[in-house]
């Protein structure tokens, strides 16, 4: 294989196919639209007096997958698209996501797509990130109960009847059948109080090299956002962050530097972190980023198993990323930095470099 397909395997498989499980067990996927070698429903879609747990908010939009019945070994990502019934533009606030046991994460898009599939199917993770005009992810989800509260005055904006996509990861790791089911709600604010567009980027490190039976330490790796997102540098406010990595994974931190020598200032440094439900900082007030300058970040991972692991979406493969939410929006971006093949560079975002066509198309 040459170092193009390489590095095009490195990028698409882990970056844009999120399996992100964290289960010892895996097993064979069920067919599209039959819900994993059980019986399942399909998605449903509600407007709601309120949600997320908070008082009653007029105009809230709920979107339901499932439930779905997984046999035992059964590892798999599903999605649902379902037309919201917000018949007037809805800036939403909050995003409240509720996951079953069973569940590992789920990703949350505003989708360009017309067509209501409201019976779970089989889809490619992170689908159509590179493509702005085919939609957008909104939120990650690892907690079985999260709930993400945008600054005052910013909220992500939906259109009238907006199509939504819930990405569903599964995995059953039992020797029973588990019934799985997840919700998002969509809590708004008042069109007088709106004022920013919030938006999503995905970073992280491919480059993963961990031996059989040992503890490994990746980075501190610094991506210098400044240069890749100058539109984002200095002038975005970020607001919340969340990192990510597999079963073996014991830590992620990331800081604030204004160049590669730079210590920086931690934004994400959670005690006892937990890859199985690890947390999302929320920071008030909001962080920036210097106009040089970039994220440092490092992933910690325990290898207990008897075989060296590397990169990749299964369940015996481990990751590197965290996500950042900030505002005003200029887009969402997923960006990487990697020594795999250095003529094109160690660092990207997609969409904008023009090696994304080679390495995702």
């Amino acid at each position: 294989m040459n170092r193009l397909g390489t590095i095009s395997i490195a990028f698409a498989v882990g970056m844009f196919q999120l399996g992100c499980d964290g289960a010892s067990e895996t097993g064979t996927a069920g067919s599209a639209g039959q819900p994993n070698g059980g019986g399942g429903a399909g998605g449903t879609v509600a407007t709601s007096s309120g949600g997320g747990g908070t008082a009653p908010v007029p105009g809230s939009q709920s979107i339901s997958f499932g439930p779905v019945t997984l046999d035992p070994g059964v590892e798999n990502t599903q999605c649902i698209q379902a037309r919201l019934a917000n018949i007037e533009q809805l800036r939403v606030h909050q995003i409240h996501n509720q996951l079953s046991p069973g569940s590992h994460h789920m990703i949350v898009y505003r989708t360009a797509d017309t067509e209501e599939k409201l019976t779970p199917y089989d889809c490619q993770p992170f689908v159509d990130t590179l493509d702005p005009t085919k939609g957008s992810p909104l939120m990650v989800t690892q907690k079985h109960d999260e709930l993400l509260t945008l600054p005052d005055n910013v909220a992500f904006t939906l259109q009238p009847n907006q199509m939504i996509r819930l990405e569903v990861h599964f995995i059953n790791a039992t020797s029973e059948p588990l019934e799985m089911k997840a919700t998002s709600d969509f809590i708004p604010i008042a069109e007088a109080d709106y004022k920013y567009e919030a938006d999503f980027i995905f970073l992280g490190n491919p480059d993963i090299n961990i031996p059989a039976m040992s503890t490994h330490t990746l980075g501190p790796v610094f991506l210098p956002l400044g240069k890749l997102l100058p539109d984002i540098a200095d002038k975005a406010t970020f607001f919340a962050i969340t990192g990510h990595t597999h079963q073996w994974g014991k830590n992620v931190k990331v800081s604030v530097v204004k160049d590669a020598a730079d210590p920086g200032t931690s934004v994400y440094d959670v005690p006892d972190w937990s890859w199985e439900e690890p947390a999302t900082v929320q920071h008030q007030p909001g962080f920036s980023i210097p106009p040089d300058g970039g994220f440092k970040f490092s992933c910690e991972w325990d290898n207990k198993s008897a075989q060296s692991v590397g990169f990749g979406e299964s369940a015996n493969d481990e990751m590197c990323f965290f996500w950042a939410y900030y505002y005003p929006s200029v887009g969402s971006y997923v960006c990487a930095h990697s020594e795999q093949a250095p003529q094109f560079g160690t660092d990207l975002c997609c969409p904008g470099s023009p090696v994304c066509g080679f390495l995702f198309n």
